[in-house]
């Protein structure tokens, strides 16, 4: 019985037919990345990627919509977006598979639809439908992937952990063993950026970390990265930028902090504070509402909520300590993170997530803090 095989149709994994398997990903970078914003964007000089203006339709129905984007050399830079949001299209441009029906790409400094072949040797690949046959070993599979001036295979694979499995069949790996295997492939032949879609989908929580820990090695070494995930988690761990994408544009990006501050609402602290009797509740409110970044105190009984930004927590927790009474047991805080902003930011419905993102335009292109 043949072993089943699923291959990319090209190779993109930096060192022409000497690369590994992939597919798709995708990345963004926008300077001015909010709806209706495009067009005043300006390239970086120094950009990896830089799209302009880039449009895509098929059958009639717009996909990428006069979108802008730069992505700086040793970045980490993850893209989120539901289905259907045109990820996939935007890095099929870039990386010269598909071909735009208006609008500039240059990555490298070249021209993904004219330069495809010169574009595809600098970029390495590990996608999500990537496969290989069955029975082939790790040691065949990097054997063939491997360029002329590829890097050395057995430090490779020694590297991101497989270097013991360099006999094992491929459908002997486990699911985080394969995201490594894919890793060494799209970084054998020495590529200066490479595009990992849905790293982790699937893998158990100790391969997770594992693989992570991969990516960061990328980030030491220098190496560009483009991330495509549903794990926002995992995107706010890895990424030095996010960009959220919905039809076919930027809805925003910034790193995760700052997206998080703009869309992930407040803080929420909540304990137990007895008092003895009014006056001391009020005194002990009073402090609470004089301390940095609190946005409001209430108390319900004998439970006080204390709502902020982020940094509240540290001034709370600050003065509970400082109190004579032990820190209530029952103290809860929730901390807003990049799940609850992007999935704020992308299920509201088209026309208030706009609004909101057309809101924050103003103040931040007036400071040059949306960069």
């Amino acid at each position: 019985m043949r072993d089943s095989v699923r291959m990319p149709r090209a190779p993109l994994a930096g060192g022409g037919a000497g690369s590994p398997p992939v597919r798709r990903g995708a990345p963004q970078r926008v300077r001015d990345s909010l709806v209706g914003m495009n067009e005043t964007a300006r390239p970086e000089a120094d950009a990896v990627v830089s799209v302009r203006g880039l449009s895509k339709s098929y059958g009639g129905k717009l996909v990428l919509d006069r979108f802008d984007m730069d992505i700086q050399a040793g970045e980490v830079v993850g893209l989120i977006g539901a289905n259907g949001a045109g990820k996939t299209t935007a890095v099929e441009c870039i990386q010269g598979l598909r071909r735009q029906d208006a609008g500039s790409i240059r990555v490298f400094g070249l021209d993904p639809a004219r330069d495809a072949q010169r574009v595809r040797s600098q970029i390495g690949s590990q996608l999500q439908d990537s496969g290989l046959p069955d029975r082939m070993r790790v040691s065949e599979a990097v054997a063939l992937f491997a360029g002329p001036d590829a890097s050395d295979p057995a430090a490779l694979m020694e590297q991101f952990g497989i270097a013991h499995r360099a006999r094992a069949p491929f459908a002997g790996l486990s699911g985080g063993e394969r995201q490594r295997l894919f890793l060494v492939l799209a970084l054998l032949n020495r590529p200066r950026m490479v595009i990992l879609d849905e790293l982790t989908q699937g893998l158990d929580p100790a391969a997770r970390r594992g693989v992570w820990a991969a990516v960061e090695q990328l980030r030491r070494t220098g190496v560009t990265v483009l991330l495509v995930t549903h794990e926002l988690t995992e995107a706010e761990a890895l990424c030095d930028r996010v960009l959220a994408m919905r039809a076919g544009r930027i809805l925003d990006q910034g790193t995760p902090a700052e997206l998080i501050e703009r869309h992930a609402g407040q803080a929420i602290i909540r304990f137990t504070l007895p008092v003895s009797d009014d006056h001391a509740a009020a005194t002990a409110l009073q402090q609470l509402n004089r301390l940095p970044e609190v946005q409001s105190v209430t108390r319900t009984g004998d439970i006080v909520t204390v709502r902020g930004g982020r940094v509240v927590i540290a001034h709370v927790g600050a003065w509970l300590t400082s109190r004579p009474e032990p820190v209530p047991a029952d103290l809860d805080v929730h901390i807003p993170d990049l799940e609850t902003a992007l999935l704020t930011l992308l299920t509201d419905p088209p026309d208030e997530a706009t609004e909101k993102a057309g809101a924050l335009a103003a103040p931040a292109q007036a400071t040059g803090g949306l960069r």
